[in-house]
């Protein structure tokens, strides 16, 4: 079984993640269902699971970027730093993991206690950059599958941060949709694996997973 610090490995890049918020006529949905998903993915990837299991706030709150950086537009700091929940947020989360074909797929599905305020990036942030020493990197939006009555959203970052003298660079796909209570949470990044060209994110599977995992724990 996966563990879920490796479930959120990905997620915790300090993506923004918008939460929805529904009616109270909003159908109820099984999180733990996310794991059907598992069965999607053929022999070429690695898949694993982490069972329905409360929220670690470690885990799910993001990674803070560091203090001093720049950003362009300067009032978007917020939405590039962004978080996947609120701190102190409770509930439930499930998640399945795939590793094959060059990219990394974790598709995570959380249940919180209440529902949670809708962020929006606005018509200003859906481009930012950010520097600072040593880092500089970029936050946007992506198109999103739309998926009836859910709020969907899309952010593609990329970070580049030079460590003992040597730039390294990442980037990750994070796609989200949103009812009521329920999340479900896509994040896609390319493998950077010794000897092999690294791989561009398969953002159509991306997106398909995302609407995959609204109908699993939907049924």
């Amino acid at each position: 079984m996966l563990k879920p610090g490796a479930v959120i490995a990905v997620l915790c890049a300090g993506l923004l993640v918008a939460c929805g918020s529904g009616g109270s006529n909003e159908p109820t949905a099984d999180i733990g269902k996310i794991t059907t998903l598992k069965s999607s993915f053929g022999p070429d990837f690695q898949v694993s699971d982490v069972a329905k299991t409360g929220i670690d706030q470690r885990l799910l709150t993001g990674q803070k970027l560091p203090d001093g950086l720049t950003f362009d537009p300067p009032g978007c700091a917020k939405f590039a730093a962004g978080q996947l929940v609120p701190t102190g947020t409770e509930g439930n989360m499930a998640a399945v993991s795939a590793q094959g074909e060059g990219n990394r797929f974790i598709v995570l599905a959380v249940e919180t206690n209440s529902p949670l305020p809708v962020v929006d990036p606005g018509a200003d942030c859906k481009k930012v950059t950010f520097s600072g020493a040593g880092m500089r990197g970029i936050v946007e939006t992506v198109d999103t599958p739309k998926i009836d009555g859910t709020q969907t959203i899309g952010v593609h970052r990329i970070l580049q941060a030079t460590i003992n003298n040597q730039q390294r660079t990442g980037e990750t796909y994070n796609y989200a949709a949103h009812f009521g209570v329920y999340q479900v949470i896509v994040a896609a990044n390319p493998l950077v694996e010794p000897d092999k060209p690294v791989v561009p994110v398969n953002t159509q599977r991306a997106r398909d997973l995302l609407v995959a995992g609204v109908n699993a724990i939907r049924s």
